[in-house]
């Protein structure tokens, strides 16, 4: 019979490397996201893992694709815009430090009764998803995005971070950020947004691909009331 011992220390030594070159290479992509992160706080970005993912795609499926994607100030945001914005998807976003434990906690409860209705991501979770890692969901992807909110939230504080949100998020296909969503569906300037028309806007964030801003009336109220009880 032959003799395979020898063989072991090899397999265990490919094992050993290849798994030291991995956790090399994880470390060396979340320091560049990381150091992106930092960057951003001076620079806009020019693109995002959603842009490239959604290029890549109509590549692949040979669909037409135009990309609308324009970056401007805060200060050129209509504050009806941002406020809607936050009530829809973040409320509790000027108190929490990246993650909102008590919308996780009802989450969570929810997920163990059989009920999915609910997100408990926040705008910041959100804003790293969209940076670095696509529309994709993963225990990898989720565990790298738990990591560098934190970072995100350190460096680039509230103001910025819904800034770059606001810019980079889809709208629509191939519609990027405030200013190509208002021009494109209202014809005007981010700035110029009123409220019912901001209401509108941030409902069609959960599913940009699928809604559209004059179906929202019904969702647009909710968004509205809770940005009364707001006092916004």
């Amino acid at each position: 019979m032959p003799n395979t011992h020898p063989k072991t220390p090899l397999r265990t030594g490919f094992l050993r490397s290849f798994v030291g070159w991995f956790l090399i290479g994880v470390v060396l992509l979340w320091s560049l996201a990381a150091l992106i992160l930092v960057a951003a706080r001076w620079i806009d970005p020019p693109s995002t893992a959603v842009h490239i993912q959604r290029r890549l795609q109509a590549w692949i499926h040979h669909t037409p694709y135009h990309e609308r994607y324009k970056f401007i100030p805060l200060s050129q945001i209509s504050p009806d815009l941002q406020h809607a914005v936050v009530a829809a998807e973040d409320s509790r976003f000027y108190q929490h430090h990246g993650f909102d434990w008590h919308e996780i906690q009802i989450a969570a409860e929810e997920d163990l009764e059989g009920d999915h209705t609910r997100g408990a991501s926040t705008i910041t979770q959100q804003l790293v998803k969209n940076l670095f890692f696509g529309t994709g969901r993963s225990i990898l992807r989720k565990g790298a995005e738990v990591t560098l909110v934190p970072v995100a939230e350190s460096v680039l504080g509230k103001r910025r971070i819904l800034e770059i949100y606001l810019n980079v998020i889809e709208w629509g296909p191939g519609i990027y950020g405030a200013e190509s969503a208002c021009r494109y569906y209202d014809g005007t300037a981010a700035r110029n947004i009123d409220r019912q028309q901001a209401a509108r806007l941030a409902a069609i964030l959960p599913a940009p691909l699928k809604r559209r801003p004059e179906r929202m009336n019904t969702y647009s109220v909710l968004i509205l009331e809770r940005m009364r009880q707001m006092n916004w």
